[in-house]
């Protein structure tokens, strides 16, 4: 039951807050010019169907592309996070190489 009381509230105060919106000139101004734009853009692609079409198979394959162009730089990452982590052991085997140098030429 809560929820539903949820949902109507949420409903109804969106319906307000777009009301009170309405209010401001520019606001209303703005949201005809982009309700008339809206309804041009659905009356010309109802027409040209295959335009839409191409349109919305375009932006699929830009989505594909930034996915596995961000699946990449993922990977390139995580590839150089191994590395760095391998780092400390590296610098330590130099130190410790470097130290053995030293201590058998001081006892020479």
């Amino acid at each position: 039951m809560s929820q539903s009381k949820l949902c109507k509230g949420v409903v109804i105060g969106a319906i307000v807050g777009a009301a009170v919106s309405m209010f401001d000139r520019k606001t209303r101004e703005h949201t005809v010019e982009t309700m008339k734009n809206i309804k041009d853009s659905v009356i010309y692609y109802a027409k040209n169907r295959d335009e839409f079409q191409q349109l919305v198979y375009e932006k699929i394959e830009k989505m594909q592309k930034l996915y596995e162009d961000t699946t990449e730089n993922v990977n390139f990452i995580m590839e150089k996070i191994d590395e760095m982590k391998e780092i400390p052991s590296t610098v330590q085997a130099i130190v410790e190489d470097t130290k053995a140098a030293f201590s058998s030429k001081e006892e020479k």
